[in-house]
């Protein structure tokens, strides 16, 4: 608004007034009328459309050990930088510094270890166990012989006359009890000897590889061990350190594969799908673009102050030196691309009545159109059905408002 003062009194033309005198003014003079208007040619091309959102890095695998238990660190050496293989000891305690149950894990590991050792490569517990099962069948056989020995008539001599007889009611219980504890034995033994006939049995295997496993867990909870192939990020025990459990050690990711976690709304998480291409930029790096793609697409929302979003994850497929965990990341997916289509510019959309339209300019006069839109991207629209051609001149400014009627109608400057 411009505003000019008369006899103390103050007023105020409208700007749109003093362009139409303007627009009349240089008619009159020959030069060609100034248009109020922004415009554009309708024109075709290419729609890409994006869904942009902002996300941290992080490493694929990233990992941070702590001491778990007290101790004077004696050996640390890893640095931060140094690639490390998973399994490699990056720093251990003093032995005389830690607490006795650890000390003793030493030699328990020790004979567990040989006592796997033999499991798997003696076959002495083989070899017993068939001596032990052909004992029980001998002792089995004499106690069976005994006991059928005892139904046949016993011949006797008394007073020099020899008489026939049977056992005894007692001494055939003793003998059945005999036979039934020998029977015990060799089915002991047999079942014995069927584990170990064939080798080690894998019930044995696993209790004898437990004792192992607990003997060096507890021997490393003096050590701070490389979980995977990585790198090291963070480096902070020194030899003399005094450490508690719980100390932080290092931190070790794996940045041979970096990811960009990014929230996705609700209204356009239909529009993601694995595979598809991101563009990455990021404060840190000023003069790079990167690229993703999209690996994963959470399927379940999350609700934060009621707005819903999706955990989007992009794997940066040509990260350098440059990119590290930690960095915030804008990232910019292409959900969709059109080529060789008619192209709305978005500023110039007005909705009337429920209804899209346009203002293209014909014989300088605002024309309004109805218009049907496709697929959009943050500047144009794809047009799919109005009274327009490509060529015509579409207003991008229609700050004023125009008298209903459709297409012919001029503008309403009122205020």
């Amino acid at each position: 608004m411009f505003q000019f003062l008369k006899k103390n009194k103050k007023i105020t033309i409208p700007v749109s007034i003093l362009l139409i005198v303007l627009g009349v003014w240089l008619s009159s003079r020959g030069g060609a009328p100034v248009s109020p208007f922004q415009r554009v040619p309708l024109e075709r091309g290419q729609l890409v459309a994006t869904v942009g959102a902002t996300g941290t890095v992080r490493a694929r695998q990233s990992a941070t050990l702590l001491w778990l238990t007290n101790g004077t660190v004696a050996e640390a050496s890893a640095s931060v930088g140094e690639r490390v293989a998973a399994g490699a000891i990056l720093a251990d305690l003093s032995p005389t510094s830690v607490s006795q149950n650890i000390i003793l894990a030493q030699a328990d590991l020790v004979s567990a270890q040989k006592a796997l050792a033999d499991l798997k490569e003696s076959d002495t517990a083989r070899a017993q166990a068939y001596i032990n099962l052909m004992k029980a069948q001998d002792t089995f056989d004499a106690a069976q012989d005994y006991r059928n020995s005892l139904n046949e008539p016993v011949t006797i001599r008394i007073n020099g006359s020899i008489r026939t007889g049977e056992a005894d009611a007692e001494t055939i219980a003793d003998a059945d009890a005999r036979l039934a504890l020998a029977a015990a034995q060799l089915e002991d033994a047999q079942r014995a000897y069927d584990r170990v006939k064939d080798g080690p049995s894998a019930d044995d295997l696993a209790a004898a590889q437990a004792r192992v496993d607990a003997a060096l867990a507890t021997l490393n909870m003096a050590r701070l061990i490389a979980p995977f192939d990585g790198t090291i990020t963070e480096a902070h025990p020194l030899a003399g350190d005094q450490v508690t459990a719980g100390t932080v050690g290092y931190r070790i990711d794996d940045l041979s594969s970096l990811l960009v976690d990014v929230e996705i709304s609700e209204v356009d998480i239909n529009s993601i799908q694995l595979g598809q291409a991101a563009a990455i930029t990021f404060d840190a790096i000023l003069d790079g673009e990167y690229h993703g793609k999209i690996i994963q697409v959470a399927q379940a929302g999350n609700v934060t102050q009621g707005v819903v979003s999706f955990i989007v994850t992009v794997e940066i497929t040509d990260a350098d030196a440059r990119v590290k965990p930690g960095m915030t990341a804008a990232v910019t997916v292409t959900v969709e691309e059109q080529n060789d289509v008619v192209l709305i510019p978005n500023r110039a959309v007005r909705l009337v009545n429920g209804v899209r339209v346009v203002y293209v300019l014909r014989e300088g006069q605002p024309v309004m159109v109805e218009v049907s839109l496709g697929s959009s991207s943050e500047t144009y629209s794809v047009l799919l059905s109005g009274d327009v051609e490509v060529g015509e001149e579409i207003i991008l400014n229609p700050q004023v408002e125009f008298q209903p009627g459709g297409p012919g109608g001029g503008p309403n400057f009122g205020n």
